[in-house]
């Protein structure tokens, strides 16, 4: 249990220290990245207004059926294409990358890779 409580504890710690550096405008708005064991989350955010303007996620319903298992890293390649495309038809091209509380190795590198391939720049 106490080993569960440092690792949640190390997490939000990582987490702070991100978006003490990373602020969304309307001009370059922040790729938001949450990773669970079973599905990845992605979201671009102004933060100016507060709002979320895209989102793309292992669970929403046009993404599963192409989306075996929303835990590895083709569900994670899937994601970033999906929030690239939403995104670019929404007008957005610049974005900074947001990667929470959580390193970028694993399917948050392969999400990153993937929105920057659709045409995403950050």
């Amino acid at each position: 249990m106490e080993h569960a409580r440092t690792i949640l504890r190390q997490r939000l710690r990582r987490r702070f220290r991100v978006r003490r550096s990373i602020k969304g405008t309307a001009e370059r708005p922040r790729l938001s990245v949450f990773r669970s064991h079973k599905h990845i989350y992605a979201q671009v955010i102004d933060d100016a207004t507060g709002r979320t303007l895209v989102s793309a996620s292992s669970r929403d319903r046009e993404l599963r059926e192409a989306v075996a298992f929303g835990g590895n890293r083709a569900a994670a390649e899937a994601i970033g294409r999906s929030v690239a495309e939403r995104a670019l038809a929404a007008g957005v091209t610049k974005v900074c990358f947001d990667r929470g509380a959580f390193r970028y190795h694993g399917r948050v590198s392969a999400l990153a890779e993937a929105a920057r391939a659709a045409g995403l720049e950050f």
